[in-house]
């Protein structure tokens, strides 16, 4: 009986937490509001503070921090080292900028108030840095990721991951009064060490990960795939954390070196349902660690900093961006995506705390009005977004440099589904005139043959709605279907009709049932695989035999036309409901000219085949 109650005593937070995300989340939604809002607002009302749901939230924030890993592994893949170059200069000066003048002034303001300096200074850093997840999941619910504004926001947040770096090093020494040679070199061994964690990352992505995934993608079976995706992203952030870096840095390192692999595709659809679920989780969690009791005994003060910490923080950013070339509208759509405290305030303060740097009266507040921030931040974002949109309907110019450029993947006009013999043909075709496809296939050395091809082409199972998303189906014009699975392709074109209904549907067709099928189906277009080669093929016979050209070419554009005509009379005569007639078996090959005479049986087992038909 323990067993048994050890078994089920996890399921009532789960199913606390399930219940207050349904009811929360489709509320916030239905009323214009960011589903950011629905989760912090059911993590107050089932918090220690509302209605005490959950007995330990800390517990459930240490796993709801997976949710931050997983959203920066998946950033890491949309990004490629070349992109990464060529945003320097947002990342390393606006970034810079951002964070540098933020946290002086808002450290200046709470020494203002009577912090010690070395409080001051946490409590600058720690508000001037903002929540990524809330900025990223925010800009994904509005497509506004690859614009001008959403691709600045990204470096501002990029840049704030990796400073995590240096003011993990500094706390330390801020905590040591006198910074003997001791507290010095314990520094410095721990910059090293963490320098090596990040070299031993970025080797074993480099030249061990596409080898592992090529091993497993041969095994074929999809859960391995999935395990060892998770065993990646796990793995980068534990030895991260294991090197005194942040978690969220090596799931993102982890990522980058992955952007440019072939599996890319299908790892972002295997870790997008854990990563939503725990994300979704952690900003319950930080609902949860809002002290309402406290909120109550300091609201003067909280009113007062929440409203200064939101609006200094969105015009300090509007004001940067538009000196690095932003329109003030963009300005302030950023400003307002990152006015909150971030994430890594709930671990800067209690380390900070920890090490005396900060008093138990400082950094409790200091928590709450992080936390109140992260609350309020996406209200305000979302009434200005409302407020702008009343004002003009589309000032932003598109991005050519962005996360989802029309030179990447995601921006292809074209998704080709199957890499064989047929899918080959089509992309030689597209290249020929310049339009570089997106290309989806599970085999390994089809993979390879992209490769000689010049091709990108990504590991990745096209009956998966998920991997049909990360693979840019929702923005392509066209999705080429070109398996030689008919069972797959049907279930794949159920998807492209529910989900991707701007895409016209291009179907590889294996006979007149197939293609009769298909029609069913309302494709845009099917072929028989074989009808146009037989029809090249019979013309090229004519003239070999002697037959004018042009007297072969109209032959067949005949043999053509009539089997057309055949084909939709024969699919109407089953939508007529004579299925019986066209389906299965019933479809028999006819000659579509009138044979001269009966057929002739050369051989006595031919005459019983034929039987009636033996002269």
């Amino acid at each position: 009986m323990a067993s048994t109650a050890s078994h089920v005593s996890f399921l009532p937070p789960i199913l606390t937490f399930c219940g207050a995300a349904v009811v929360a989340v489709p509320v916030f939604r239905l009323i214009g509001l960011s589903a950011v809002l629905g989760y912090l607002a059911a993590g107050v009302a089932i918090g220690p503070s509302g209605l005490s749901l959950v007995e330990d939230p800390q517990t459930i924030a240490t796993v709801a921090e997976l949710g931050v890993v997983l959203l920066l592994f998946i950033i890491g893949l949309e990004l490629k080292l070349s992109h990464l170059w060529e945003m320097k200069r947002d990342i390393f000066g606006l970034g810079f900028a951002q964070l540098t003048i933020t946290a002086i002034l808002l450290g200046s303001a709470a020494m203002a108030i009577g912090f010690s300096p070395q409080a001051s200074f946490v409590t600058g850093v720690a508000v001037a840095l903002s929540a990524t997840a809330i900025a990223i999941q925010m800009l994904g619910e509005r497509n506004d990721l690859p614009t001008p504004y959403g691709q600045r926001s990204f470096a501002i947040l990029l840049f704030q991951d990796l400073s995590v770096v240096p003011i993990l090093a500094i706390l330390p020494l801020l905590a040591s009064r006198v910074g003997d040679q001791g507290s010095l070199t314990d520094s410095l061994l721990a910059v090293g060490v963490a320098l090596l964690g990040i070299a031993a990352v970025v080797l074993i992505g480099r030249y061990g990960l596409n080898p592992f995934f090529r091993i497993l993608a041969r095994s074929g079976a999809r859960e391995v795939m999935t395990a060892s995706a998770l065993l990646v992203v796990l793995g980068a952030a534990l030895l991260m954390q294991e090197v005194g870096l942040s978690m969220a840095m090596g799931a993102f390192l982890a990522g980058l070196l992955l952007a440019e692999s072939n599996f890319r595709h299908q790892l972002e659809a295997d870790i997008e349902p854990f990563r939503g679920m725990l994300l979704g989780l952690f900003f319950m969690s930080v609902g949860m660690s809002i002290d309402l009791a406290l909120v109550r005994e300091q609201w003067v003060m909280l009113a007062l900093a929440a409203p200064v910490v939101l609006v200094g923080k969105t015009v300090i950013i509007a004001v940067l961006l538009r000196l690095f070339g932003a329109s003030w509208r963009d300005g302030l759509r950023s400003g307002t995506i990152l006015c909150t405290a971030g994430e890594f305030a709930f671990v800067l303060i209690p380390v900070a705390a920890g090490l005396g740097i900060m008093s138990p009266a400082e950094a409790q507040p200091l928590t709450a009005l992080a936390a109140i921030t992260m609350l309020l931040g996406p209200l305000l974002s979302t009434l200005l977004e409302k407020l702008l949109s009343n004002h003009s309907s589309a000032e932003d110019e598109p991005d050519l440099h962005g996360l989802h450029s029309p030179e990447g993947e995601l921006e292809s006009r074209v998704l080709v589904i199957g890499f064989g013999r047929f899918g080959q043909i089509v992309n030689q075709v597209l290249l020929a005139q310049g339009i570089q496809a997106t290309v989806i296939d599970r085999d390994v050395e089809r993979i390879r043959d992209a490769g000689r091809f010049g091709l990108q082409v990504y590991y990745g199972d096209g009956t998966r709605l998920d991997v049909l998303r990360a693979a840019g189906a929702e923005k392509a014009e066209m999705i080429c279907v070109c398996i030689d699975d008919q069972e797959a392709m049907m279930k794949i074109i159920e998807i492209i009709h529910e989900n991707f209904q701007n895409a016209r549907s291009f179907v590889r067709a294996f006979d007149r049932i197939h293609a009769i099928e298909l029609m069913n189906r309302d494709v845009d277009y099917q072929i028989r695989e074989v009808f146009e080669s037989a029809i090249v093929f019979g013309r090229a016979a004519l003239e070999e035999l002697g037959t004018d050209p042009d007297t072969a070419a109209a032959a067949a554009n005949d043999v053509r036309k009539r089997d057309i005509a055949r084909l939709v009379l024969q699919k109407e005569v089953g939508t007529m409901g004579g299925a019986e007639l066209v389906m299965g078996s019933k479809i028999t090959p006819e000659p579509l000219t009138a044979p001269a005479g009966k057929a002739r049986a050369l051989s006595p087992e031919t005459r019983d085949i034929l039987g009636e038909g033996v002269i």
